[in-house]
């Protein structure tokens, strides 16, 4: 039993506990809600879509180019796993 190294990370923690309650989210929404540089959240993202964990979706409204995201089946799955085994290894510690 690992920890997933991917999600652990405190922002992409953060990120995949929004999205995991959204159906999807936009890029302007996770950079107001998370309070990261655009920069920072794009690096994230990146990390999360390699993983296979994200879905982006890249279209225009009117003129103006939106990004937005969405947990895969796989990222549903991983974060499910993470809390699973957090959860072992906190009660590992216990008597």
């Amino acid at each position: 039993m690992e920890i997933d190294k991917i999600i652990h990370e405190p922002a992409r923690l953060r990120i995949m506990m929004i999205l995991a309650g959204l159906e999807q989210a936009d890029f302007s929404f996770l950079v107001t809600t998370l309070g990261l540089t655009r920069g920072n959240l794009n690096r994230h993202m990146e990390k999360l879509e390699s993983a296979g964990y994200l879905k982006v979706k890249r279209s225009f409204r009117g003129k103006v180019r939106n990004t937005s995201y969405q947990l895969t089946q796989k990222g549903f799955k991983a974060l499910a796993q993470y809390w699973e085994n957090l959860d072992t290894v906190r009660q590992s510690g216990q008597p």
